[in-house]
């Protein structure tokens, strides 16, 4: 049976169910108090004072961007791995994303390349956290100091992530988080974005509400006010019902933080013996999380990388590539006539790099499975 081990399952109890229940009955099912929770637990969590529901990481990256005036005319630095919506929300806001090479150890930008990526018009940078890994940030936030630069964190993957014992929710202007199913705890959709800085929440709050001021309108409490709108905003505002559902998964986090790093450590141990896969890689100072369990095909060969993949769904086990090389993407290589050998490594990274499932209650035997069969097909490759 083709896909019996799903990538990832999201993980739902009673709790959600209960939570939605009292949503449901309160009647209140826009952004109201189940989100209000919501933000406080995550920010409470990540250890930041601000915290701002919204639709997506895409939105919360989006509701960054304006709030910190990217704008035509602005170049911001993007890593050239990545999911496309890193670039988008660039193109979005009017700016031009400028494309950076990453380390192939990491899968995260390479600091000194962005280094030499910077110009004149460069206002910010967007460095991603990978799959769960924290990027090189002292090296980044220093390049930012140094030229005077905004640093939104894509955050999608790393919720739970830290830096040098430091949340990278605090680090920067910003960050921006998903709730995809995909990651380790979900909302269906949903975002949120955190900041240390009362006056960026504020204005993230403004734009992520049509533009609706947080002041109070000139004839507070009469039945016609109706709020003043000085400013273009979004709807973006998540909802109560999904809300309540992530209440539930915030307090269960560290627990399911914690499994996916058992996880993790029993794929270094069984994955250690087989040469031509690389396991991933943590440096110093950098936490991982583990969103996704995401290996490398030694040799550049992206035939061998296919054919291990279809021999896993073969067996019933569902993989994905890593991500994508942004800038081989249509939109990106015909808009900036770009070339897959632009950024050698990104393109290295999409062509060999394999996610292995990993979900609650994976058991050993599960994972056994899945390196056995990696292990089957590369003797197969070889012989």
């Amino acid at each position: 049976m083709k896909n019996a081990m799903k990538l990832i399952t999201p993980v739902f109890g009673e709790e959600e169910r209960q939570m939605v229940c009292q949503c449901l009955a309160s009647g209140w099912v826009t952004q109201g108090p189940f989100v209000q929770r919501f933000e406080e637990l995550f920010a409470a969590r990540h250890e930041v004072p601000h915290a701002l529901a919204c639709t997506s990481c895409t939105t919360a990256l989006h509701l960054a961007a304006m709030a910190l005036d990217i704008g035509p005319g602005d170049d911001v630095l993007v890593p050239a791995f990545t999911w496309i919506t890193t670039a988008n929300v660039v193109e979005y806001v009017g700016a031009r994303p400028v494309f950076v090479d990453v380390d192939p150890a990491t899968f995260n930008i390479d600091p000194q390349k962005a280094a030499l990526a910077v110009t004149p018009q460069t206002k910010a940078m967007i460095p991603v956290h990978l799959f769960g890994l924290a990027a090189q940030m002292n090296e980044l936030l220093a390049l930012a100091q140094q030229h005077g630069l905004h640093v939104i964190g894509d955050a999608a993957c790393a919720v739970g992530t830290e830096y040098d014992g430091i949340n990278v929710a605090a680090l920067g202007d910003a960050a921006c988080y998903s709730f995809h199913p995909r990651k380790a705890i979900t909302t269906g959709e949903g975002g949120m974005v955190t900041t240390r800085h009362t006056a960026l929440a504020d204005r993230v709050a403004v734009l992520r509400n049509h533009g609706a001021s947080t002041r109070p309108p000139t004839d507070s409490g009469k039945p016609w006010a109706m709020g003043e709108f000085d400013d273009l905003g979004y709807n973006f505002r998540m909802c109560d019902i999904q809300a309540a559902v992530g209440i539930p998964q915030m307090e269960r986090l560290d627990g399911l933080l914690a499994e996916r790093a058992a996880l993790a450590r029993r794929y270094d141990t069984l994955l250690a013996r087989i040469e031509e896969i690389l396991t991933p890689t943590v440096p110093a100072l950098c936490g991982h999380t583990y969103q996704s369990y995401v290996i490398r095909v030694r040799s550049d060969n992206k035939a061998l990388r296919n054919a291990l993949m279809a021999a896993l769904e073969a067996e019933g086990i569902q993989t994905r590539p890593g991500t994508h090389a942004v800038h081989r993407l249509g939109y990106y290589k015909n808009k900036y006539s770009l070339r897959s050998e632009d950024f050698p490594l990104a393109a290295l990274c999409e062509d060999t790099s394999i996610a292995l499932p990993m979900f609650h209650g994976m058991r050993e035997e599960d994972q056994q499975a899945v390196c056995r069969c990696l292990e089957k097909q590369l003797v197969r490759a070889i012989s």
